[in-house]
C-alpha cells in the first residue's frame, strides 16, 4: 500500500459515521489539552531546526536530502480531486508553487503507478508573463508547454520513462537568451516577464469504457481570401494518416485542421507537398463557438497543376479510452 492509498481509506475512514462512545467528547478535550502542552514545548526546538535547514540551503554548502528538495509548497487553487469533461477521475499526487518574486525553479518527487500522469498550472500575473518548462529526471520530454500565463487551469501530459517507479519534475521559469531591442545594437539579455505560478501533477485512471469525441464542426467554405478546396476527417486512435489532392488556379494553398475530444489540445500534424517535407509541426484548434479560430499554414504549388498533400498525426501521452476526432481542410486561391 501506498502513501496515497493509506491516506485515501483514512479519508473514507473519517467520512463514516463515529462509533458509539459515551465518554469521547471528553477524550477529545484531553487529547486537545496534550497536544496544546506539547506544542509548547517543541515551538523552541521548531524554531532551531529552522535555522539549521536555512543555513543547509545556503550557496556552497552540501545539498540536502532529497525528500526535503523535493517537498512542495500546497497549491490551494488547485484541486485535490476533480472530473474532467469526459468524465476521467483526476487525483493529485504532487503540488509546487513559483513565485514572481522568489524561486525561479522548484522540484517535486512524484511516484509512479502506472496510471496515466498530468500537470497542472494556474497563474496570477499578466498574459505574456514566462510560464514554466517541464523536465522530467532532467531532461525535457517534449509536448505543448502552458500559455503564457492563461487565467484558467491547463493541463499538459507529463512523459515518464517506460518502467520508472519515481521520477522528480521540475518546473522553471528561469530567463535565458538575449533580445535585439534595437536595429543593429547589441543582444541584451531577456528580461523576465514573472508571475505567480501554482503547479500539481496528477494521475488519471482511464475511462473503463472509450469516450466518444463529438463531431467536428465543417470548415468555412471561405477563409481567408481563400476558398475550401477539400477536407478530409478521422479519430486518432484508428486514422493516422490521410493523402488529398488539389488544385490551386493562383498558385497558393492553405491548411489547417480542427479536432474535438477533451484531448483534443494534444495532438499534432506533419505535412508533405508533392513528397517534400513543410517544416512546421502544427497543433489542433478546438472551435466551439465564437469566429472560427483560423491558423492557416500557407505553401506555394505549382499554378493550374494537381498537387498531392500528405499528412500524419499523433497524441503527446497517453489517451486510453480518449480518442480525438480530427478534420483536416485545404483551401486555395
Amino acid at each position: 500500500m501506498t502513501v496515497q492509498d493509506l491516506r485515501d481509506v483514512l479519508r473514507e475512514r473519517a467520512e463514516a459515521p463515529s462509533p458509539a462512545n459515551p465518554y469521547r467528547h471528553d477524550q477529545v478535550r484531553s487529547r486537545i489539552r496534550r497536544t496544546r502542552l506539547r506544542r509548547r514545548a517543541t515551538a523552541g526546538a521548531a524554531v532551531a531546526a529552522a535555522v539549521v535547514v536555512g543555513f543547509s540551503l545556503l550557496p556552497g554548502t552540501a545539498e540536502p536530502p532529497r525528500d526535503i528538495t523535493a517537498a512542495a509548497q500546497p497549491a490551494p487553487s488547485l484541486p485535490e480531486r476533480f472530473t474532467s469533461d469526459d468524465g476521467t477521475e483526476y487525483r493529485r499526487v504532487a503540488t509546487a508553487t513559483l513565485k514572481a518574486n522568489g524561486e525561479r525553479k522548484t522540484s517535486v518527487t512524484v511516484p509512479v503507478s502506472g496510471r496515466p500522469l498530468d500537470v497542472a498550472g494556474l497563474c496570477n500575473g499578466t498574459f505574456g508573463s514566462d510560464m514554466p518548462r517541464i523536465s522530467v529526471n532532467g531532461n525535457h520530454t517534449g509536448g505543448p508547454g502552458f500559455t503564457p500565463c492563461a487565467k484558467e487551469m491547463e493541463l499538459r501530459p507529463l512523459i515518464v520513462p517506460t518502467g520508472a517507479t519515481e521520477v522528480t519534475v521540475t518546473f522553471d521559469t528561469t530567463a535565458y537568451g538575449c533580445v535585439l531591442e534595437k536595429k543593429n545594437g547589441p543582444c541584451v539579455p531577456t528580461r523576465p516577464r514573472q508571475a505567480d505560478w501554482s503547479l500539481a501533477v496528477y494521475e488519471w485512471n482511464p475511462p473503463a469504457r472509450q469516450i466518444e469525441p463529438e463531431p467536428v464542426r465543417a470548415f468555412p467554405a471561405r477563409l481567408g481570401g481563400m476558398k475550401l478546396a477539400t477536407f478530409t476527417s478521422g479519430m486518432w486512435g484508428k486514422d493516422s494518416a490521410f493523402t488529398l489532392q488539389v488544385t490551386s488556379p493562383g498558385g497558393k494553398v492553405a491548411i489547417d485542421q480542427l479536432c474535438t475530444g477533451d484531448l483534443a489540445g494534444r495532438m499534432w500534424f506533419r505535412y508533405q507537398i508533392d513528397g517534400a517535407d513543410i517544416p512546421v509541426t502544427a497543433s489542433c484548434g478546438v472551435w466551439k463557438e465564437g469566429p472560427f479560430p483560423m491558423a492557416l499554414h500557407e505553401f506555394a504549388v505549382p499554378k493550374g497543376k494537381r498537387a498531392t498533400i500528405s499528412g500524419r498525426m499523433g497524441l503527446w501521452g497517453d489517451y486510453t479510452n480518449r480518442p480525438v476526432r480530427w478534420s483536416f481542410g485545404v483551401y486555395v486561391k
